[in-house]
This record gives structure tokens, sequence and C-alpha cells, in this order.
């Protein structure tokens, strides 16, 4: 039996965790200088990638985390300092500086990292997934209607990273340059609160 209020509610959660809208700005600033081809490229195999990683952890959890000897703290902690590293790239405008005066790099894919992960499947929505599952009832139709909400979560993401040329000819190139420091440094915040949590989650603090 499909629970409506269940269904509701975890498409709420996983829309908060993943936040499609707050990573078009982001693809933006990582995607900059690429032509609407390769961005929609890019978008695409972030979230296929995305897909595919949320749904490993959904299916195996935390016994795969478990397995190599992994725990979610340190999870959050390596996602944080992966993360801190891009925040770099994004105040200093190292990107930028490689590609003036010369062909854009045909070796820079932001779409596995960080765009796949740990900004779409990071340790949030890992373990909202995980969460979830352990939520739905157990069974495969309660596994087959969190895989769904997945789903339908990564297409949403998709035509929101779809919109992201036409919001950056409106900012032009000022205005991307502006809220590409000006992500770089809540990037930077966001990757030492998930380092912070980490070590709360170890018990250290």
């Amino acid at each position: 039996m499909i629970d409506t209020a269940f269904l509701i509610t975890a498409f709420a959660t996983l829309f908060v965790v993943i936040d499609p809208p707050g990573l078009v700005p982001l693809f933006i600033a990582l995607t900059r200088g690429m032509d609407v081809e390769r961005r929609r490229s890019m978008a695409l195999r972030a979230c296929v990638i995305a897909t595919i990683l949320l749904t490993a952890f959904a299916l195996m959890g935390e016994a795969l985390l478990g397995f190599i000897g992994i725990s979610m703290p340190a999870f959050r902690i390596a996602g944080g300092i992966l993360l801190f590293l891009t925040a770099l790239d994004m105040l200093f405008e190292r990107r930028t500086q490689r590609r003036e005066g010369q062909q854009a790099d045909p070796d820079h894919d932001p779409s596995v990292f960080p765009l796949a992960t740990p900004l779409i499947a990071g340790p949030g929505a890992i373990a909202t997934m995980i969460l979830l599952m352990g939520q739905s009832g157990g069974g495969w139709l309660g596994a087959a209607q969190v895989l769904g909400l997945l789903l339908a979560m990564m297409v949403a993401t998709f035509l929101f990273l779809l919109a992201a040329p036409p919001i950056e000819r409106a900012l032009g190139r000022t205005g991307t340059v502006v809220i590409t420091r000006l992500l770089g440094m809540l990037l930077a915040a966001l990757s030492v609160q998930f380092v912070i949590d980490g070590v709360r989650g170890t018990g250290l603090i």
C-alpha cells in the first residue's frame, strides 16, 4: 500500500537536502566558459553519477560503509575537506586564470567532483537516503517508492541545471564573478560545517 504522506515528506526532505535551485549558481560558477552542449553533458553526467551513488547507498546503506571501515562522520569530514579545496578555486578564480589567454582545458570536468559528489550526492543526501530506506517499511515496494522519488528528484535537478545558461546571460560577466566569489565563501563555510558535523559525530566535541 502506498503511503502518500510518507512520499510527500520524503520528496520534500530530498528536495531540501539536495537543493536543486541552490545548485544553479554553483553550476554556473563551475562551468563558466563552457558552451551550452558541454554544460548539458556535464549536468546529465553529474545527475546520472549522483543517482548511481545514492542508489547504491540506499540499497546497501551503512553496511557498505561499515564493510570498508568508514563511518558517516569520517565521510562528512572527507567531503568537507574536498569541498573546501573547490571553494579555494572559486575564491581565487584559479580556473579563470588558467583559461585566460588559452583555449579551454579539455580535461576540466566538474561533473564527477564536485557536482555529482559532494554537491548533489553529498553526506547529507547519502544519510537521507539511508534513513528513508529504513522508514519505508522494508520490502521491495517500499524500496521502489524511495528509489522512484530519488529518480524524480534527479530529473528535477537536471532541469534546474539546464536553466543555468539564461541565468548566466542575465547576470553578465561582472555579476557572475561577484556570485562566484560569494559562493566560494559560502562553500568554504559549508565545507567547514561538514567537518564540524563529522567531528561532532565522532563524539570528540
